[in-house]
């Protein structure tokens, strides 16, 4: 469960020498990329790691990472969130050499894209406990005993690459939050009425599935706060629906996160209080796992983020590929998944910004980059959502 936050020395060094020019716009996104272990080895396979997904960067061959590489470097964001991308400690093995060996070739034919800037830390899925977290009678450790679903540490985690400076020292995470912490929180509870979680469980189960950040990043002299998380699936469960009300909560940690009269009792992993500044501006990535029309989610967690004064949603991002993959259904042209729902999101605050354009990509059959989503092995099965805005 200790959060170790990589401070890393690149990023210290590159503050100094800040990028001199002020943006006048910057695209944001964000991309669950399904690069974990058992994306690239037989689903079940024993005794994978995070070692599977260095294996495969290094080589700088394989296609569906190259792929997903190509779909970035086509939308070309200045900041975006990657989703299901293996905690790899050292940089080298894992961010770095994804970046360099794939963001960064251009024998694809496509542009290189270099991001001089970046983070990740740990998160909390695959972290292993002693308890029967799933009530199955066994005590397994990993999987759905773990803190966060996965077989092993940082399975399922997170990384933000940025064309501008981040601000290192100022990072916030919130790994360590308490889910017992959260007044008014959903209640997990048996179908006698009696408390789902063991009571010494109860008193350790962090809210997050894997982590919660925010991330000052320094475009210009603007400060915009990326508000980065992956809550879990609300499935996988019972009719207790335990995974459904992490799922809601974890959602809602983000709305008191930015309501000045909700946020006092939020604290960080370093011990700080409180939530964001009123004055800030801020961006909120990340796989939702929640859409507010369809799906198994207790849609009050999401609708809640949507309707949240402070956010601008007077656009949803859209695709002619997502419309034309379920013809018959009103809401898919704003799907962002391949298995038909709105799960990933783009959240920019109404302070500090204009909203110039916004998509999925997600290319209609027989259109240019179509191949990049034809099928789950081409890329993921996530769409990559995209926001661009003109600063205030």
């Amino acid at each position: 469960m200790k959060t170790i936050s990589m401070l890393i020395a690149l990023l210290y060094s590159a503050m100094l020498y800040a990028q001199s020019d002020q943006p006048t716009e910057l695209t944001f996104a964000t991309f669950n990329v399904s690069m974990e272990a058992e994306n690239y080895v037989p689903r079940g396979t024993k005794g994978i790691s995070e070692q599977v997904l260095v294996k495969e960067l290094s080589s700088g061959k394989n296609s569906q990472i190259h792929n997903i590489a190509k779909i970035i470097k086509s939308v070309r964001p200045d900041v975006i969130l990657l989703n299901e991308f293996d905690y790899i400690k050292d940089p080298e093995s894992g961010v770095r050499k994804f970046i360099s060996a794939y963001l960064a070739d251009s024998s694809d034919g496509y542009k290189p894209l270099n991001y001089p800037y970046y983070y990740y830390s740990t998160v909390n899925t695959g972290q292993p406990t002693p308890y029967d977290l799933d009530n199955n009678g066994r005590f397994e450790q990993f999987g759905s005993d773990a803190w966060g679903f996965g077989a092993y540490p940082g399975q399922y985690g997170m990384v933000l690459l940025s064309r501008y400076p981040i601000d290192i020292s100022k990072v916030r995470t919130f790994q360590n939050f308490k889910w017992k912490d959260m007044p008014g929180g959903l209640k997990t509870t048996k179908t006698d009425g009696t408390d789902w979680y063991a009571q010494d469980a109860w008193n350790k189960f962090p809210l997050s599935s894997k982590s919660h950040w925010d991330i000052p990043v320094k475009a210009g002299n603007k400060t915009v706060h990326i508000l980065a998380s992956h809550p879990t699936p609300p499935t996988f469960d019972g009719p207790e629906d335990r995974n459904g009300k992490r799922n809601h909560d974890e959602i809602r940690f983000w709305r008191d996160y930015i309501s000045d009269h909700l946020s006092s009792y939020i604290y960080d992993d370093r011990g700080g209080k409180g939530g964001l500044n009123p004055n800030s501006s801020f961006v909120i990535l990340g796989d939702q796992n929640a859409s507010p029309d369809e799906g198994d989610a207790i849609s009050g967690g999401i609708k809640s983020l949507l309707r949240h004064p402070k956010i601008n949603t007077d656009f949803t991002p859209a695709s002619k590929g997502g419309a034309t993959h379920s013809p018959n259904n009103t809401f898919a042209k704003n799907h962002t998944a391949m298995w038909r729902m709105r799960a990933d999101y783009v959240l920019p605050s109404r302070l500090g910004f204009n909203v110039i354009d916004s998509g999925v990509f997600w290319p209609e059959k027989g259109e240019p980059l179509a191949e990049l989503v034809e099928k789950r092995e081409s890329s993921s099965d996530h769409r990559l959502v995209w926001v661009r805005v003109r600063l205030d």
